[in-house]
Order: C-alpha cells, then structure tokens, then sequence
C-alpha cells in the first residue's frame, strides 16, 4: 500500500509499521531474554499504526513472537509453544499469580509469557475464542506507575500500555533471578514509546505542520 500526501509519496517502515517520517526503530533497545513473550494482537490494534506499541515490544525482546487475531485455538505455533513451554497469560484476574508479591517457581521447560494487545474490550474477545488460551494460568502484578500514554486515555489510572507493562514485568523478572539485564537497558526499554508520545504531542500542538493526505482509489487500507 501507498499513501500519497501532497509532498509526494509516504514511505512506510515495515519494522515498526509507522512512516518513514517518525520511525522509531532508532531508540529500540533491544533486551535478550531467556523467556519467550508472545504478543496477541487483536486486528483492530494492529491498524493502530500511529500508537500502537506491541510491535515496538516485539522489536525490542528478540526471544519474541508476535500473532494477529482473534480465534487462536488451532494456531499451531501458539499451540506448539504451550506445549513446549511453562506458559502464563498476562492478565489481572483474582487466580493470577502476583509477580511483585509472590515468589515465581519456574519448572524445567522454558518461560513464555503471553501479551495480550488490545482494548480490553477485544481482550475478552480474544480469550472468548481462543479455548487454548483459557487453559492457561494468569500472571499479573501491582506497581506505583501510571502510564505515561498522555496522548491516549486509559480506561482506568493504574491501566498501562503493552510494552510498559511489559517493563514491569521485565523488572520483576529481574528481580527473582529469573532474567539477567542490565539496570541500563531497562531503563531505555521504553525510548521509543516516549519518543513516539513527543512526536504525537508536537504534531497535536502544531496541526499546520500535518500533511494532507489522500489514498490511491484502487489501493486499500490494512
């Protein structure tokens, strides 16, 4: 797909999906892990180009797989990884298993983790259809940090993005032995997240600067 601006065409980056014009691919720093994060993203937040930051996620954890849909019960891969992993769901429900408050007990197979992206909303659409997934036990975790999406509005105050929830798991890992990084890396995990919300704030503060755009008539959007 091609969009047009009156400036000539809009390249695209196919790593972080965003234009050319603010890729964020510069500030991903990428951490290695031994555990394996699958990220789920609902269709809906995959066409969330602009905010989207389950691929920066993706990009930034190479030991990452990442899946878009809604019905994965006969997903062979994801059903191949819980078979050959001791898998978890992130997700706050009452059974989940605390990560800042309990011990974690990792067996013999590797950790994954699985993300899911999306609205809450299409979160429950998501574990609605795929019956592999509802098998799974939850993890979760409580935390002091609210997010810092300013340019989007959280359902709720303690809600965070994908890839800052993903920090604080980072962290937690971290914390019980289970991960080796570097407190450095950590830090810089969500750079291109902050780099995107000053990108959005200064075009939202300065709209004259926005190109004006138009889509070939036989070209069709994702």
């Amino acid at each position: 797909m091609i969009k047009q601006t009156r400036y000539g065409d809009r390249a695209f980056c196919y790593k972080c999906y965003r234009p050319k014009s603010s890729c964020m691919c510069p500030y991903v720093e990428k951490i290695e892990t031994q555990t394996k994060f699958v990220i789920l993203m609902h269709p809906k937040e995959f066409k969330k180009v602009k905010n989207n930051t389950g691929r920066f996620t993706h990009l930034a954890l190479p030991n990452s797989e990442l899946f878009i849909g809604v019905d994965f019960t006969n997903h062979r891969r994801i059903n191949e990884i819980i078979k050959t992993h001791q898998s978890y769901v992130l997700f706050p429900s009452k059974s989940a298993h605390d990560l800042s408050n309990e011990l974690f007990v990792k067996d013999e197979k590797p950790l994954a983790i699985f993300l899911i992206d999306s609205t809450w909303a299409c979160a429950k659409s998501i574990f609605k259809e795929s019956r592999n997934l509802c098998s799974l036990p939850h993890l979760s975790f409580t935390t002091n940090k609210t997010s810092q999406y300013e340019i989007k509005e959280q359902p709720q105050s303690h809600c965070l993005s994908t890839i800052e929830s993903t920090q604080v798991v980072l962290e937690f890992l971290a914390k019980h032995g289970i991960e080796t990084i570097q407190k450095r890396k950590l830090e810089n995990f969500l750079q291109p997240f902050h780099k995107m919300v000053a990108y959005q704030e200064s075009i939202i503060q300065n709209p004259k600067s926005r190109a004006v755009r138009w889509k070939k008539s036989n070209m069709q959007d994702f």
